[in-house]
């Protein structure tokens, strides 16, 4: 079994900003602070700014959320959400990378992608165009698409399929990607040899020659090999299907706790399956949702989330949380405690409060409050150190490798958590100063890791494919 070399996890945090090509993501309602600068999200300038921002302060990466639909659930409409900018309007993220990679050397870009509605040979073809383009600093976000609004849009269903169908196509849509990466081209098919008017050696490229359940793809990958084959696979479920499937094929999980004990359950869960599957769990990075509000001193970052709170609105949080449970909380009273309800998109979401904090009696206004700063995520407030002690203690009371870190403000709270806690981190031996290797995959692992490792079941085919033509 392969481990990957050259990075101790329980050490050096890996931190992604996480952000949504739109003027507003998980928080409720902030968009209305003068300092937010969601509104530029139309422009590239402001995005290119951003990516300087971010390898300046040697951030790991960038990660997108982004939706194939809307939320509407909520009171049954796609009103509060367009109130609110609710993940509405939303931009393809996509096309930013090329941009923002152009302007920086290191930093790397974690890009949703749907397996749902989109077919795996245009999403690889898509991904490898990337990996070139970046040199190596893109991966995929592998989600499976809940809302009913993109099964109408897309492809005229009533309805998102059921929970697991999902699932099981996203696995076979997953194999067919990395069969299209890893096993069509021979590393060395690319000849560009002049005295043979040969560019690509034909007997170097293989047909794939997948036939599933879900799909049907015969023929060979469109793009010569990129820098890492296969972009880094990221993954987000925490449905046991999810948490199967993040186990099998993913390289870095973005998990969402609300306590250090529920998050350091949820990583050794993943490490376990991870090993059932022949994997080494130290070939897996688990990054945490966190939001962090800094300032130089404690007093100034508590009176800048106070002013935070004053701007959440009710609505845009119910808008958001109604969707991602699957279920119309304008039908509950704001002051009475939830009980679990089983619904088809939100398994996970829905019991998030429910289950990961038994001993408190949720209600939808508690839920509200809670999420409409930074949606589900914890939230740390302090000044350089307050901040730098807890983001350590999360790390080391739970395993995690870092964090993927939120925002109420756009940009500001990326910027202010550059300028005041990023420093002490640094000083501590706990962030990184500089970059080893050139490739998103090295960035989490370490130089000289830019390929699968040997245990992903990628990796496997790859040597399955190159045994068969020796």
């Amino acid at each position: 079994m392969n481990t990957l070399k050259g990075f101790n996890m329980t050490k050096e945090m890996r931190v992604f900003a996480f952000d949504f090509n739109g003027p507003a993501h998980l928080s409720a309602g902030t968009w209305r602070h003068p300092k937010d600068r969601g509104g530029e999200y139309k422009s590239l300038g402001y995005w290119v700014e951003y990516a300087k921002l971010l390898e300046a302060a040697c951030f790991d990466g960038i990660f997108f959320a982004d939706n194939d639909g809307y939320h509407e659930t909520y009171k049954g409409s796609v009103n509060d959400s367009l109130k609110d900018a609710a993940q509405i309007p939303a931009n393809d993220p996509s096309y930013l990378i090329p941009a923002m990679a152009a302007v920086t050397k290191n930093l790397s870009f974690g890009v949703t992608s749907s397996t749902a509605y989109d077919a795996p040979y245009k999403l690889a073809r898509k991904f490898s165009t990337l990996d070139h383009l970046t040199d190596g600093r893109v991966g995929w976000n592998v989600v499976t698409s809940y809302t009913n609004s993109a099964a109408r849009n897309i492809a005229g269903l009533e309805a998102a399929e059921a929970h697991d169908d999902r699932y099981a196509r996203a696995e076979e849509f997953i194999t067919v990607a990395m069969k299209l990466w890893e096993t069509s081209w021979d590393e060395d098919a690319v000849l560009r040899d002049a005295s043979t008017s040969t560019y690509v050696d034909p007997s170097r490229v293989h047909n794939i020659e997948h036939q599933g359940e879900h799909f049907s793809v015969p023929g060979i990958h469109l793009c010569e090999p990129s820098p890492q084959r296969t972009p880094v696979i990221f993954q987000a479920g925490g449905s046991p299907r999810g948490v199967a499937l993040a186990a099998k094929t993913a390289e870095a999980v973005f998990l969402n706790a609300m306590t250090k004990e529920a998050l350091k359950k949820q990583v050794d869960g993943l490490k376990a399956k991870a090993l059932e599957f022949g994997r080494n769990p130290e070939n897996i990075a688990t990054l945490q949702m966190i939001t962090v509000i800094s300032a130089a001193t404690d007093e100034e970052a508590q009176a800048k989330y106070e002013e935070y709170l004053k701007l959440v609105s009710y609505d845009g949080a119910m808008a958001r949380y109604s969707s991602w449970a699957g279920v119309d909380l304008s039908a509950f009273d704001p002051d009475v405690p939830l009980k679990d309800i089983d619904t088809n998109a939100g398994q996970t979401m829905l019991n998030f409060f429910l289950k990961m904090d038994p001993s408190k009696d949720w209600t939808t206004r508690d839920i509200a409050e809670y999420i409409g700063i930074g949606g589900t995520s914890p939230v740390i407030v302090g000044g350089p150190e307050t901040c730098a002690d807890e983001l350590i203690s999360w790390m080391e009371q739970t395993g995690a490798s870092g964090f993927n870190l939120a925002n109420a403000i756009k940009f500001q709270d990326i910027k202010d958590f550059a300028e005041f806690v990023v420093p002490e981190l640094q000083r501590r031996g706990a962030m990184r100063t500089s970059f080893a290797g050139s490739t998103l995959r090295e960035t989490l692992f370490g130089e000289g890791n830019a390929r699968l490792p040997l245990d992903h079941p990628g990796a496997a085919l790859n040597q399955q494919t190159t045994a068969q033509a020796s």
